[in-house]
């Protein structure tokens, strides 16, 4: 993705105060459009194939679509599946200034107009680009490349070799596909965030205080560019100019609190309760005291954008599409600990690598990202030792292990009450060459590692040593690289609960800006999560760079590997760049 901010997005919320109202919050849509042109629906079963056309490029016979390219080779579709570049909603994309149109049954079946910065122009004073497709003429243009105005296009797009009725199936998909807005996106675009009741209040307080602060303001720029005189219609046609479309600025927003109680195994219900009560577009933010399991399953199966909810417990997944997490928690460092050791396998010579892992929801995290890590790095699987629930890591324990399994490599996933155990480490005969430890798990109490096991003692640490600088300034600029080295305990940000949750959402609600602006008034569920992989990298309190490329879920991508250097007043060194999952 790209390192420059998008016109200075992330400026809009300090710019606003100088525009009689906060730009940010420059966001609604009267309405997503016209209604979609009438034709005869299609069967579910047909739908379902025209779907796995377009998304896997497999015909309704199971066998692969086949594609013509550049020199007439052929190539099974499945290598330029529609979905690679129209993406998931057909809504098109660009992409290092490369554009790709929209396919979808509301662009389709209409005349494409032309834009002049993002704002369709009037057909009379500027034809369309081109007349609406019809079936035929849509079949013609998947098979010659020669759209309904007789244009040849690109030679990027590949050319079908697609029987009729292939082709009338994937026709069929196209219509239906994006042709009606989600559920939550009508008059009000509706969103909802999802709590436990056993939430301490300080923190529930400081995510809702931010974001009733941005629908705050938003209720008010609507209610003020609504009025057409004085300086609210000045003030909506500089917004509408900046942001592309004369609807936005004047969309209703509302934001729900969904309160989950009891027992995770309950909540799932809850959560389908509220939604049938009061559909929402996308789920923003979010903390629970329990598994996020629940809400992302919610999610996933119901087709419902989760983004960047607080949990360090994400759930892991390669096809799961539906919740953004900023990052994958405690497996993220179990995967950065396994690919740091498996760049230093020379200090192996044989010897094992052997997990001590705390029976707890952070220990198992961490472990499940080194053992997945380092297995499909092709090393042999650690010995894992599971320590006693209630036990604390003791030196009679830990002697024990280290007598037996004699590693070259001992991985601690334990909190700060193994601490004084670990000075054994430094008067054992033949004791591990590295030790690794968790700082996100251990928390303060990194400070006071022993000075004994300091040089051999490897800490993962998962966030951005540079402090968090927020935008007050349009235009593009460039997200800062991480280039400190060194860390003081003084300079950590974000020291606590309340105060992380507060930047966060803060953050999010920008982040939610841009991908609203970005929909440019197509408010499907599937082009939010489009839009989400095209933005530009964003600088991001707590992990510095965040970037999501078209089909990732989780937008910080790695983890240092530091240690603690000597003396009263230590710090935090780097001895390792990111290191990326």
């Amino acid at each position: 993705m790209k390192n420059l901010m998008s016109n200075g997005y992330a400026q809009l919320l300090p710019f606003a105060v100088v525009c009689t109202m906060t730009l940010s919050f420059l966001l609604g849509a009267a309405s997503s459009g016209a209604a979609a042109p009438l034709f005869p629906a299609a069967s579910p079963e047909t739908l379902r194939l025209g779907e796995q056309v377009y998304r896997e490029g497999v015909l309704p016979s199971g066998k692969p679509l086949l594609a013509a390219i550049k020199g007439g080779v052929s190539a099974p579709g499945t290598t330029f599946a529609c979905i690679s570049c129209h993406l998931r909603s057909g809504l098109g994309s660009v992409d290092e200034g490369i554009y790709t149109p929209a396919i979808n049954g509301e662009k389709l079946f209409k005349p494409l107009p032309r834009l002049y910065k993002g704002i369709e122009q009037n057909a009379k004073s500027s034809p369309p680009l081109r007349p609406a497709y019809t079936e035929e003429s849509l079949i013609e243009v998947l098979r010659s490349g020669r759209d309904a105005g007789g244009r040849l296009l690109s030679e990027a797009m590949p050319r079908y070799l697609i029987e009729d009725r292939d082709a009338r199936i994937l026709v069929a998909y196209l219509r239906s596909l994006s042709s009606q807005s989600s559920p939550g996106a009508d008059a009000t675009l509706r969103f909802a965030t999802v709590m436990s009741e056993d939430i301490k209040p300080a923190e529930s307080e400081a995510m809702l205080a931010s974001f009733d602060h941005y629908f705050k303001m938003k209720k008010t720029q609507v209610r003020t560019f609504s009025n057409p005189r004085g300086l609210g219609a000045k003030s909506r046609l500089m917004a509408e100019n900046m942001l592309g479309s004369r609807d936005l600025a004047v969309r209703e927003m509302s934001l729900s609190h969904w309160t989950l109680k009891g027992p995770p195994e309950t909540w799932r219900s809850q959560l389908e309760e509220y939604n049938r009560k009061e559909p929402v577009f996308a789920l923003l933010g979010g903390i629970v005291s329990g598994p996020w399991k629940p809400v992302h399953q919610f999610s996933e199966e119901n087709g419902i954008p989760c983004l960047f909810p607080n949990t360090d417990f994400p759930v892991i997944s390669d096809t799961d599409l539906y919740t953004l997490y900023l990052s994958k928690g405690y497996y993220q460092e179990g995967e950065a600990a396994a690919r740091y050791l498996n760049s230093r396998t020379d200090i192996l010579e044989g010897r094992r690598v052997v997990q001590i892992v705390r029976a707890s929801r952070e220990a198992e995290a961490l472990s499940a990202g080194f053992l997945q890590t380092w297995q499909e790095l092709g090393q042999q699987a650690p010995l894992t030792v599971p320590l006693p629930s209630g036990n604390a890591l003791d030196s009679d324990f830990l002697k024990q292990v280290l007598a037996k399994e004699k590693p070259a490599a001992l991985v601690i996933w334990d909190d700060a009450t193994a601490l004084p155990a670990l000075d054994l480490l430094s008067r054992f005969e033949g004791r591990p060459t590295m030790v690794f430890l968790s700082t996100r798990y251990l928390g303060e109490s990194i400070w006071t590692l022993q000075e004994t096991i300091r040089d051999f003692t490897f800490l993962t640490y998962p966030y951005t040593f540079s402090p968090f600088a927020p935008r007050s300034t349009m235009g593009k600029q460039k997200v800062q690289d991480d280039l400190q080295q060194t860390l003081q305990q003084v300079d950590v940000p974000l020291k606590n609960e309340v105060e992380k949750i507060a930047s966060l959402t803060n953050s999010l609600t920008q982040i939610l800006t841009i991908m609203l602006m970005d929909l440019k008034g197509n408010y499907y569920r599937d082009n939010l999560l489009d839009v989400a992989g095209m933005m530009p990298d964003q600088q991001y309190p707590l992990y510095g760079r965040i970037s999501l490329g078209t089909g990732q879920r989780y937008a910080s991508k790695g983890c240092f590997i530091v240690q603690l250097s000597h003396g009263d007043n230590p710090e935090l060194v780097k001895k390792s760049s990111w290191v990326i999952h």
